[in-house]
């Protein structure tokens, strides 16, 4: 990541992803309180030096014509009326100590990656956007297919490492401490609220 420990707010966004009360409930567990309470905190620090917020959730319509039955993951969750449960309310909705606030922004999407037939490539374009600031549930799922969609669209990338979580702890420790550096520089929350940020000079 160029300029690793500058941020320019005019130009970044930081995605909140899958973080839904379900999710939550399997991915964190006894530790929910406490992820909330980081994730919750970086938030407010974005809101208040003026970051683009995008809040990415899973969701589908009625029947789930957005699934192929060809798709080992999504394609279980169709034909299981319980799993379905985790993306319809109460259990799909983002909790409220980290909820959408006023006109920030929502992006459904129907697959891992938030790229993956949604409209957020035009929504960074759009808004200047060149850095991204990640963080969700799965690191080992949406944090990855997004992180990796990302560096190849050549946006600056950081990623909040306290703020995921995943069932597999090995693999959410290599992919947080061996792959995600070669894309992105990996941050605890803490360390992310320290971060110096550059005045848009046009201000």
């Amino acid at each position: 990541m160029a300029d690793p420990l500058t941020i320019d707010p005019s130009r970044t966004a930081l995605l909140s992803m899958d973080c839904q009360v379900g999710i939550l409930s399997i991915y964190t567990r006894d530790a929910k309180d406490a992820f909330l309470g980081r994730a919750a905190k970086v938030l407010s620090h974005a809101r208040a030096v003026g970051m683009t917020i995008i809040h990415v959730q899973v969701g589908f319509r009625p029947g789930l014509p957005e699934v192929s039955a060809r798709n080992a993951l999504f394609g279980a969750v169709k034909t299981s009326e319980q799993h379905q449960q985790l993306f319809r309310a109460p259990l799909g909705s983002i909790p409220d100590i980290i909820a959408p606030r006023g006109d920030e922004i929502v992006i459904t999407k129907h697959r891992v990656s938030a790229f993956a037939g949604t409209d957020l490539s035009m929504i960074l374009r759009a808004n200047d956007i060149d850095t991204l600031i990640l963080y969700g549930i799965a690191t080992s799922g949406v944090v990855l297919s997004t992180l990796v969609e990302a560096a190849d669209a050549d946006y600056r990338l950081a990623i909040i490492g306290d703020c995921c979580a995943d069932l597999d702890l090995e693999l959410h420790n290599q992919l947080l401490q061996r792959f995600f550096p070669t894309r992105g520089l990996v941050l605890l929350s803490d360390s992310f609220i320290d971060v110096p940020l550059k005045k848009n000079e046009e201000g």
